[in-house]
Formats: C-alpha cells, sequence, structure tokens
C-alpha cells in the first residue's frame, strides 16, 4: 500500500519490522520491560479522587446536585422511620444526572458502571446500588427528577457550558456576543431536554471512531469531554454556578419590579406606594415559562436585522456632518424601535457643539 492512498502518513509512525517464520530461541531476554505485578497488594488504600482528573464532568455534576439543586422534594418524600434506610438522594441524582449527560439511562447498565466506571464509583461513593433500587427511584420520584434535571441544565447553559456566537455589525443592528439559538426559554427547556441528551449521547458514541478523526474533531491532546477553562476547578465551578442562579433570580425581580411600578404609577399611587409595590414584586418574583436571558451579554436583545432573521444585538444610531462625512454623534441602545431614538443622538450631538 503506498502513502498515496491517504489512509495515514506513514511518515509519522514508528518503523516496526514485523515478526515472520518464527522468534529465534532466547530472543528478547536481555529486554527490560515496565513493571507489571497484578497481585500486588497497595500499601495505601487507593482513593478514587486520585485517580479522578480535577476537571472531569462527573465533578462538576457533583458540585451541581451538592451546591446548586433542591432536592427537598426528596428527603419530604420518606416519611417512614422505620427499615432498613435507603440511598441517599444526593447519591442517586448524582449518578442519574450524570448516567443522562453520557448517555447510561438503562437502570442495569447504570448498576455495572457504578462498579466498572471510576466516574460513576466516585459519585456513588463506593455504594453501588442495584439496578432494582435506582428503577425504583427514579419511578418513585419521576416528577422531583424532571425538575432538578431542568435545573442542572439551565445552570450549565449559564455557567458557559456551550459555545456561543460571535461579534458582527449588521446595517444599524450590532450583532452582541450571543446567539439567540443558544438562549432557551425555561418552557423550551423541558422539551428540549431529551433532544440534548440525545446529541451528547451521539457526542459519546464518536468515541469509536478512529484516532485520525478524534485529532481533527478535538485536538491531538484533547479527550473532547473537557470542561471549559473557567470550570476546570471546584472553586471557579461553585462561583459560576452561584453568579448564574443570581443572575437568573436578579434578572426576574428586575422585570417584576419595574411591571409593578409602573402599574402603580399608572393607577396614581404615591411615590412611598410605587416603591412599595415593586419590592413586593420583586421579592416574590419568579422566572416566566418564556422568559429568556441571554449569559453571555445579558444586555443585548433579540432584534430583526436588514436580512429578515432575528439575533441578539444593538441598536446603533449615527449622525454624520454630510458635507464631511464626519460622525459627529452616535448612540447605543438595546431597544430595537428606531422610532424613539432620535432624540438621544440629537442631545448628544447638541452637547458637542
Amino acid at each position: 500500500m503506498s502513502d498515496s492512498d491517504g489512509l495515514f502518513p506513514a511518515a509519522e509512525l514508528e518503523h516496526v519490522d514485523p515478526v515472520e517464520g518464527g522468534v529465534e530461541a532466547g530472543a528478547g531476554m536481555n529486554k527490560r520491560f515496565r513493571a507489571f505485578e497484578p497481585a500486588a497488594v497497595m500499601l495505601v488504600p487507593p482513593s478514587l479522587d486520585e485517580w479522578l482528573p480535577q476537571n472531569h464532568l462527573s465533578r462538576f455534576i457533583a458540585d451541581i446536585v451538592e451546591t446548586q439543586l433542591d432536592l427537598r422534594k426528596f428527603d419530604a418524600s420518606y416519611a417512614k422511620t422505620k427499615g432498613q434506610p435507603p440511598y441517599d438522594p444526593r447519591l442517586m441524582v448524582r449518578v442519574l444526572l450524570y448516567g443522562y449527560c453520557v448517555g447510561v439511562r438503562s437502570s442495569r447498565e447504570l448498576e455495572r458502571v457504578c462498579v466498572d466506571v471510576v466516574a460513576f464509583r466516585w459519585l456513588a461513593a463506593q455504594q453501588a446500588p442495584d439496578f432494582r433500587s435506582i428503577a425504583r427511584f427514579r419511578k418513585r420520584h419521576l416528577s422531583a427528577l424532571g425538575n432538578v434535571f431542568l435545573q442542572a441544565l439551565e445552570l450549565c447553559r449559564a455557567a458557559g457550558m456551550v459555545s456561543l456566537g460571535q461579534v458582527a455589525l449588521d446595517g444599524t443592528k450590532v450583532r452582541a456576543n450571543a446567539s439567540r439559538r443558544k438562549a432557551m426559554s425555561y418552557a423550551r427547556l423541558t422539551e428540549k431536554q431529551k433532544v440534548l441528551a440525545d446529541e451528547v449521547s451521539a457526542l459519546l458514541a464518536d468515541a469509536d471512531a478512529t484516532d485520525e478523526a478524534e485529532d481533527a474533531r478535538f485536538g491531538k491532546d484533547k479527550r473532547g469531554d473537557e470542561l471549559p477553562p473557567e470550570l476546570a476547578r471546584r472553586e471557579s465551578r461553585l462561583i459560576k454556578l452561584a453568579e448564574a442562579r443570581a443572575a437568573l433570580e436578579a434578572d426576574a425581580a428586575a422585570r417584576a419590579r419595574k411591571d409593578a411600578e409602573k402599574k402603580a404609577r399608572e393607577k396614581g399611587d404615591d411615590d412611598e406606594t410605587v416603591a412599595k409595590q415593586g419590592e413586593d414584586a420583586a421579592t416574590n418574583a419568579v422566572v416566566a415559562p418564556k422568559a429568556q436571558r441571554n449569559f453571555t451579554d445579558p444586555d443585548a436583545r433579540i432584534m430583526k436585522t436588514a436580512d429578515g432573521s432575528f439575533h441578539y444585538a444593538y441598536n446603533a444610531q449615527a449622525i454624520v456632518d454630510q458635507d464631511h462625512q464626519v460622525i459627529v454623534a452616535t448612540t447605543l441602545t438595546n431597544i430595537g424601535v428606531d422610532v424613539e431614538q432620535v432624540r438621544p443622538p440629537r442631545c448628544r450631538m447638541a452637547a458637542t457643539q
């Protein structure tokens, strides 16, 4: 086979002479190999935590379950105090959530990987629940599991575990560093959850591809399942998750406050009443099913551009001196309609004269 066949560059492979016609007596006797002692006893008990890379996805899942998800519904369902203690809900949620992320959904398969796979053993703290316990837990807490999976998915998106758009300019609409397709409403997250899980499974199935295909896709030094650099360490993960949750809550509270204050003013309420109405609304605010937020650039808004498509963008206005073709005033806003954008640049131009 010639190099021109294009299967792989022969120059990059180590030259190995094939063994033909048997092996001579005594051949290889003086060759030193790496030590291999399967029966050797470890002097110190092994730690699974040392076997798992710090930037592994399972650590991110564990952080979400331990610090961000509300598991009170799971705990509240166990009213009886007698009988054999069940598995800790945190353990089961960690295993199930990570299993969905990597395409392992069968209860029997989850039982197997909790013994065979380091990441699952680490998440289960080596307790290895049997498939019947996993199946019963999933059936018993089906509604609550859907809720926490939705929370986890939203936090992963909020934490930036997706690649997002690019900066561009389209007429007077300045495209933001955010993609409309990467933002998702709370309602759509539910229906998209299975689709996203299938996409994850498809990506992981590519592990059976050739080395050449994997190198082209992930890079020679990448496995393809690494977390983003800012999420590689536990400390930065927790900060990122806390920031994402706070941003979601603050956004909902701000909208509720603004709407309540507007309604109070329209009714003719005094300033004190307006402020109180706004504060009460902000305190009791919840995220609306179709409310959206883009975490790459939260100030950007979806706008219709010149080609008729919709993107996260800013509306730029400019006043140009016709005689000299010099821009004398500019403004930038996240309001897409131009009707109310005449006065701001004119005021700015007047201030420069």
